[in-house]
């Protein structure tokens, strides 16, 4: 083949890849937008009034932007009790199972004691294990210990999580065992490697961590209904059922609650957006 030819093949691979490459671009950024679509309708409703939700034709931007929606939320029910309590759970959780997912995944990895493995595999099974299996026993020990109607509950019940140990477990796999035999030698303890050399190189697989307890924390909704009882201690996803109970026929207050809702992980995970997609792509892929 004449060199003329070589570079006509490759001026149209390269156009072929541009064409295929904007293709992909389109076709993700439609898909976004259908995404999406949902949420800018209850953005959309939750600034209008409870007659023009289901106006027809619909109207995306309202003609007027009822503000006072988000106002009149926090006067129906004590809003602002349910969202403390929910701070106080999510943080707290998130902080708890940070610490002992990264402890126990710490000790997987890079310690070595008799039955690590079949440990490691016997606790990692229980993932699979439904917790509809369990609720009632433990319910029933948690009512024995005192915890019942108590936001305590909640905390002890999901301190420990399999799926951030392994999570940790696998990042930590990937970092040099020879890292942490220097240190050994340096004389520095099992505590000091993990705080001064394991944490300072897993901020991605952490922030991957701190995102998915946190939103799932954050919108939990059968073991708050369980354990808690009294308004005092209720977290916002049964709020906001209960919201939705009192004002079934204002849907302009529900998409505005709900929305409001949505903030706290929202924010959370656009902080946490770019270790959260390096972690993604990188834990699960080593050990």
């Amino acid at each position: 083949m004449s060199e003329y030819k070589l570079k006509s093949v490759r001026r149209d691979n390269k156009a072929l890849q541009r064409v295929n490459k904007a293709l992909i671009y389109i076709a993700l950024v439609a898909l976004s937008i259908f995404t999406l679509i949902p949420f800018v309708w209850m953005l959309s409703s939750s600034l209008k009034l409870d007659r023009e939700v289901f106006a027809f034709p619909m109207r995306w931007i309202p003609e007027t932007f009822h503000w006072e929606n988000y106002i009149v939320i926090w006067t129906k029910v004590p809003m602002l009790t349910f969202f403390k309590n929910t701070a106080i759970v999510a943080l707290s959780v998130t902080l708890i199972q940070t610490l002992t997912s990264s402890f126990a995944a710490y000790a997987f990895a890079k310690l070595r004691f008799r039955g690590r493995d079949t440990l490691f595999l016997c606790y990692i099974a229980t993932i699979a294990v439904p917790w509809q299996t369990y609720m009632i026993p433990q319910f029933v020990e948690m009512r024995a210990f005192g915890l019942y109607d108590n936001l305590q509950s909640i905390m002890v019940l999901q301190a420990f999580s399999a799926f951030g140990v392994f999570l940790m477990r696998q990042f930590y796999q990937g970092i040099p065992t020879e890292l942490c035999e220097a240190a050994r030698i340096d004389g520095l303890s099992e505590y000091g490697i993990w705080a001064r050399i394991m944490l300072p190189l897993s901020k991605a697989a952490i922030a991957t961590l701190v995102i998915f307890t946190f939103v799932g924390t954050w919108n939990d909704y059968m073991g708050p209904m369980i354990y808690l009882s009294h308004d005092s201690v209720k977290t916002v996803q049964v709020g906001l059922r209960r919201f939705i109970q009192e004002n079934s026929s204002d849907y302009h207050l529900i998409m505005a609650a709900s929305m409001v809702s949505l903030i706290p992980v929202s924010i959370v995970f656009l902080c946490l957006q770019k270790y959260f997609i390096e972690g993604i792509a990188t834990s699960g892929l080593k050990g």
